[in-house]
C-alpha cells in the first residue's frame, strides 16, 4: 500500500500528537532568503521563525536557496516546503511539521530566480549556513581571491555560483534601483561570524568595482562598507543526518511519508547581535537571546561545544566508536574532555557573564543523548576550517598565558591521524576535507611525525607566523607519535588518563 507523502493537502490528516503550523500558510509573505538550506538550518533558523509565524508575524517566510545540490528542494517542492523536526532525547521523540520554508530554489539552476528573490524589497534579512568552506577564505582568513568561483563570478555577475556573487549582484541591484539593503545574517561557525563576512563581502565588492570600473564613483565597496547591517550570530543545536530508519520510523508515527524529516535535541541556543537595518522578527520572544556582543557566547560555544565534539569525533574514530553518544560512554574520553574543558574554560572572558558550569552540564548531557546517533564521522568532515577556531584559538591563548594545553593539542594530533587512517583502518572518505588532495599526499608519504605535524601546519595555516608555533607543532608531534605507535590507548596515558 502506498502512503500519501506530507503536504499542505495532507496536514489535517496527521495525528493530534503531531504539532501542524498554526498559522495560515497561504497568508505568509516573504522575508528572508536562506542561503544553504541543509539540516541544520531547518532544525534552528526555519524552526524559529515558524514560531514567529505562529505569534502573527506572517511577513517572515522564507525562501530557501540551495548554492549547489538540489537534493533539498527535491525532497522538499512536492511537500510545499513542509517537513517534519523530529526532537529526540534519550527517552521520548516529539514531532512538529515546519512551514516557514514557502519555497526552494537551486543556485545552478536558475540563478536569475535566486538574484530575483534578493532584489525583492519584501527581502529585508539574508540568512546563511553555507559551512566554513564556502566563504572562500585563503590561508590568512582574507578573500581567496584566486579561487575558480571568485574568478567566474567577477566576470560573470549576472550569473553567480558563489554567495559572495549573489549577495554583491543583489545589493548593487537594490542600490541601483533606490531599494534599501537587506540585513546579511550569517549563522555558520566562524569567529565573528558577521565582521568575517562584511570584510570577505567587502574585499569581493573591490575586486568588483576594480573590473567594472565604477564610472560614478559610488562603487558597490563603499555601499557595503557603509550602509548594510552584518549582525555576527552564535547558533546550537546538534542536528545529526537523517537515516532511512529516521525516515520509516516518522512516517509511521505521522501515517505519511516525509521525503526529508530532521532529527534533532531539544536544546536549542540563537544568540544574535541586535544589529538590523530593516527590522526583524521578534525572535527574542521565542528564547533567542539579542544582545550588544556575541563574541563572548560565540567563543564559549566554540571552544566549549565544538572543540570537545571534534576531540570525540576524532578520538573516537580512532577508537572504533561510531557515534557521539558511544564515544562520549568511554571512560577515556570522557575524562579527556573534562581535561579539555579545563584548558579551554579559562580562555574565556571572564566579565562576560558566562556560566560555563551549567554551559558543560548542559553539554554532558547532550553527548550522551543516546537517542540522536550523531556520527562521529559527521563531526569530523572539514577539520582544517574547524580546528583554527575551536582548538588552536585556545592553544595558542594557553600558550601566551603560560597555562597547559596537552588536551588541546591532542585533538590536532587526532585529526591528522584520523585522515592518515582513512583507507586503512577507517573506511575510504569515511569523512573529507577541503584539502584532502594534499593531505592525502602529504600524508602517504609517512614523514616522521615532526615533519609530518609541520608539514600539515603549513598547508592548513595552523597558528600563522605565531612566534610560538612551533611549540604547537613540537607538542602536536608528540601526541602523534603516541597514536601512531598504540592508538588512544598510549595517547590517553601520557595524559595520566
Amino acid at each position: 500500500m502506498t502512503r500519501s507523502h506530507l503536504s499542505n493537502a495532507t496536514l489535517q490528516r496527521l495525528p493530534a500528537a503531531a504539532g501542524i503550523p498554526a498559522y495560515d500558510r497561504s497568508r505568509v509573505a516573504p522575508g528572508i532568503v536562506h542561503l544553504g538550506v541543509g539540516a541544520f538550518h531547518r532544525a534552528h533558523q526555519a524552526a524559529y521563525v515558524d514560531d514567529c509565524l505562529a505569534a502573527g508575524e506572517t511577513d517572515w517566510g522564507i525562501i530557501g536557496v540551495s548554492l549547489r545540490s538540489t537534493d533539498t528542494r527535491d525532497a522538499l517542492a512536492p511537500q510545499d516546503g513542509l517537513y517534519t523536526l523530529a526532537v529526540r532525547s534519550s527517552g521520548e521523540e516529539e514531532l512538529r511539521v515546519i512551514g516557514s520554508i514557502q519555497s526552494m530554489l537551486v543556485a545552478p539552476e536558475d540563478p536569475a530566480a535566486v538574484l530575483a528573490a534578493l532584489i525583492d524589497p519584501r527581502t529585508r534579512i539574508v540568512t546563511l549556513t553555507i559551512t566554513e568552506k564556502a566563504y572562500l577564505r585563503a590561508a590568512g582568513g582574507g578573500l581567496d581571491a584566486a579561487h575558480p568561483d571568485i574568478a567566474h563570478d567577477l566576470a560573470n555577475p549576472r550569473m553567480p555560483k558563489t554567495a559572495h556573487g549573489f549577495l554583491a549582484e543583489a545589493l548593487a541591484q537594490r542600490l541601483a534601483a533606490g531599494t534599501p539593503p537587506f540585513t546579511v545574517l550569517c549563522c555558520d561557525n566562524l569567529p565573528a561570524n558577521g565582521a568575517t563576512l562584511h570584510r570577505l563581502l567587502t574585499e569581493f565588492a573591490a575586486l568588483r568595482d576594480a573590473k567594472l570600473a565604477t564610472a560614478d564613483g559610488t562603487g558597490l565597496f563603499d555601499h557595503i562598507a557603509g550602509q548594510v547591517a552584518f549582525p555576527s550570530s552564535m547558533v546550537d543545536r546538534i542536528v545529526p543526518a537523517t537515516t532511512d530508519a529516521d525516515r520509516a520510523r516518522v512516517a509511521g508515527e505521522l501515517g505519511i511519508d516525509d521525503a526529508w524529516p530532521v532529527m534533532t535535541e531539544p536544546f536549542r541556543q540563537w544568540v544574535i547581535e541586535d544589529n538590523f537595518s530593516a527590522g526583524r522578527p521578534a525572535w527574542e520572544k521565542f528564547g533567542v537571546t539579542m544582545v550588544g556582543d556575541v563574541g563572548p557566547f560565540e567563543d564559549m560555544k566554540l571552544r566549549l561545544l565544538n572543540g570537545a565534539h571534534s576531540g570525540i569525533a576524532y578520538l573516537g574514530l580512532l577508537s572504533g566508536h561510531a557515534t557521539v553518544d558511544l564515544a562520549f560512554a568511554d571512560p577515556a574520553i570522557r575524562q579527556f574532555v573534562d581535561g579539555l574543558w579545563a584548558e579551554a574554560i579559562p580562555t574565556l572572558p571572564e566579565d562576560a557573564g558566562l556560566d560555563t558550569t551549567t554551559y558543560t552540564a548542559e553539554l554532558t548531557e547532550r553527548f550522551s543523548n543516546t537517542a540522536l546517533a550523531h556520527r562521529t564521522a559527521q563531526i569530523a568532515n572539514d577539520g582544517s576550517q574547524k580546528l583554527p577556531q575551536r582548538i588552536i584559538a585556545s592553544a595558542i591563548e594557553c600558550l601566551e598565558a603560560g597555562t597547559e594545553f596537552v588536551h588541546l593539542t591532542l585533538v590536532v594530533a587526532a585529526w591528522i591521524a584520523a585522515c592518515a587512517a582513512r583507507g586503512k583502518t577507517l573506511p575510504e572518505n569515511h569523512f573529507t576535507d577541503p584539502l584532502d588532495a594534499a593531505l592525502t599526499a602529504l600524508l602517504d608519504q609517512q614523514l616522521p611525525a615532526n615533519e609530518t605535524v609541520t608539514a600539515v601546519f603549513d598547508l592548513a595555516g595552523f597558528a600563522g607566523d605565531h612566534a610560538e608555533r612551533q611549540t604547537l607543532i613540537e607538542l602536536t608531534a608528540v601526541h602523534l607519535v603516541h597514536l601512531r605507535r598504540d592508538g588512544p590507548r598510549l595517547a590517553f596515558a601520557a595524559l595520566g588518563i
